[in-house]
């Protein structure tokens, strides 16, 4: 390819990017001011399903380490955030017991938020320094016990959260702007990843560690920094979720959250950012559907009583179902080029093509 037709991709890549970026934030204008609170709720609750999917599968689709502990990160975040943004007269009442640096701290949203990201970043690389080194079942093993782990020091640390109570009071600055802002640097990050040279060496050693290796290709430092910028977003999600529902406890953030998030993944594909994205689409979108219907539907002629649980159920079958007959998901581990999409950049690529072929005569 020519240094035209080179400049002419990344060129097109980035415009097709700033028009994504300005059609999601267009939608959530529209949402914001047209869609009920209901819809805005479920529209929130997407984003920061899609941060945690496409967190997740920077770590487990483009790696291949499977990990199942990545909703501590969640925790970590969602509760770091929480108290670094409670009002102070808040914290005297609920937290008495708080560490005095803390207790005089009230922190705006985007600084919590931040520091709470970096905070999980740092176990990641602290827990990850031993953890990346295992392969296969192991590591998920090894990242289950963690957020056991997580667990246990949540309900056990009383001072800081409350242990098995409710965490509750947490500001409400969550809103869809927020939360789709994320969503936009979350995806963006996580795709350019994917495309620079890290992104290759992870999917090297994912796919063929010792030929990886045998080109100079580290495996720990691989996995180690996927590890640390999933946890990052994660922490991010939940301190978006944490300021959004604004209670919650230890038990949010445990298996059925963890199951919730690897479905999304394996609907959509590991290893693809477009992926994520349709897999928390279709997951949470599905979900919503059945959750309305296990109150019972009314269909005038017919009446299907209530089905507590249908839900969860579907969700497992589907996932059973994707395991065996498309394993690699919706996507199978593949982008959608959107840049294709665009009749311009169909046309430029022809005229590049002509020019080229036009030199090549004379």
């Amino acid at each position: 390819m020519s240094l035209l037709a080179a400049r002419l991709e990344k060129s097109s890549g980035l415009l097709t990017a700033a028009g994504l970026i300005i059609f999601t934030m267009a939608g959530v204008f529209l949402t914001d001011i047209t869609a009920s609170a209901y819809i805005q709720r479920i529209i929130v609750g997407l984003g920061i399903s899609i941060i945690l999917v496409v967190a997740l599968n920077l770590s487990n689709g483009f790696t291949g380490v499977f990990s199942l502990g990545h909703i501590g990160f969640m925790a970590i975040g969602a509760y770091a955030a929480a108290i670094l943004t409670l009002p102070l007269t808040q914290k005297k009442v609920n937290l008495p017991d708080l560490p005095s640096f803390l207790a005089q701290t009230e922190m705006s949203f985007l600084t919590a938020t931040i520091i709470a990201g970096f905070l999980a970043a740092l176990v990641a690389f602290l827990v990850g320094l031993s953890l990346m080194r295992l392969n296969g079942p192991y590591v998920s093993v090894a990242t289950m016990g963690f957020l056991v782990i997580v667990q246990v020091v949540l309900i056990n640390w009383d001072s800081l959260t409350l242990g098995a109570r409710t965490f509750s009071g947490v500001p409400a600055y969550s809103n869809l702007y927020w939360v789709w802002g994320w969503v936009i640097v979350a995806v963006y990050t996580i795709w350019r990843i994917k495309i620079s040279p890290f992104g290759r060496a992870m999917m090297a050693t994912r796919d063929n560690e010792i030929a990886a290796q045998s080109l100079g290709i580290s495996k720990m430092r691989s996995r180690l920094l996927s590890f640390c910028v999933s946890a990052f977003f994660t922490a991010v999600a939940g301190s978006l979720w944490a300021h959004f529902i604004m209670s919650f406890s230890p038990k949010s953030f445990y298996f059925a959250q963890t199951f919730s998030v690897i479905t999304m993944m394996v609907v959509g594909g590991a290893g693809s950012v477009s992926g994520s994205v349709i897999g928390a689409i279709a997951i949470t979108l599905l979900s919503e559907l059945l959750r309305n219907a296990e109150r019972g539907v009314n269909f005038g002629f017919l009446t299907i009583p209530p089905v507590y649980g249908a839900s969860q159920v579907l969700m497992a079958v589907i996932f059973i179902l994707v395991i065996v007959f498309r394993p690699g998901g919706i996507m199978g581990g593949k982008e959608i080029n959107f840049s294709h999409l665009l009749f311009w950049r169909r046309e430029a690529t022809r005229a590049v093509k002509k020019k080229e072929d036009t030199g090549k005569i004379l």
